[in-house]
């Protein structure tokens, strides 16, 4: 049912946007939602860094840096809705998921916020998965507020989200069978599971680190980390 009410609520904000006055989301160009030039430059540029984080670095693939275009067409989608330019912005998010080896493996997509869910009424790495026709499992949940980061350094980013995401499966996961009476408790049942972490942008990598902390603290084996979008200049290589 919620998949539905989603579904119907994206298909709702597509069908508004064709009945209101539009513009390319890339350069203003009036009556286009995105136009040819802008479209031309959405193009894959797979590029990877490594994201420090508890138990070892993480690879972090992204499909486009978060300039230009790219920058302009992401903040479309989530401050004003415009929700079908996703489809544009999917063959980037897909380049970045086959880059990372994530065949085979689960994808967690960064949790959103109450706050930011209740302004958008969506989940951006959720939509953006969704229309690169990826299926993402809701593996992290936020334990605690945290502060806007934007304006913050990278040592005040860590401390701001330090422990404020934890692993949703172990608590819900049932006994596993064969356990002694009192063992359960000390049995990680995500133990060995492959996952990669997507988000729609990274920037100094401090809220991938913490989520990658919380699914390797339940023994989850995080191959990778995806994002659509990386901020550039933070020393990460085209590949």
């Amino acid at each position: 049912m919620a998949q539905l009410i989603v579904a119907v609520r994206e298909a709702c904000a597509d069908a508004l946007a064709l009945l209101l006055p539009v513009w390319c989301a890339g350069c203003d160009e009036p009556d286009v939602a995105l136009c040819e030039r802008c479209a031309l430059a959405l193009q894959p540029e797979p590029r990877c860094r490594v994201v420090d984080a508890p138990g070892g670095g993480v690879a972090v693939w992204s499909g486009l840096a978060f300039e230009g275009v790219a920058a302009r067409v992401l903040r479309a989608i989530k401050e004003e809705g415009r929700t079908g330019l996703a489809t544009a912005l999917a063959p980037a998010l897909a380049a970045a998921l086959d880059r990372a080896g994530a065949a085979g493996c689960v994808l967690v997509p960064m949790p959103t916020s109450r706050a930011a869910y209740r302004r958008r009424g969506f989940r951006v790495p959720e939509l953006l998965l969704r229309r690169a026709h990826r299926r993402g499992r809701r593996l992290l949940r936020i334990a605690r507020r945290t502060d806007d980061q934007r304006g913050l350094d990278r040592d005040a980013r860590r401390r701001n989200v330090a422990g404020s995401l934890v692993a949703t499966f172990a608590a819900a996961a049932p006994p596993v069978a064969g356990t002694l009476r009192g063992a359960s408790a000390n049995v990680r049942p995500a133990a060995g599971l492959q996952v990669v972490v997507v988000d729609d942008v990274v920037t100094t990598g401090a809220s991938l680190a913490e989520a990658v902390r919380a699914l390797r603290a339940e023994g989850v084996d995080v191959v990778a980390a995806v994002t659509l979008t990386a901020t550039p200049g933070r020393g990460g290589t085209r590949g």
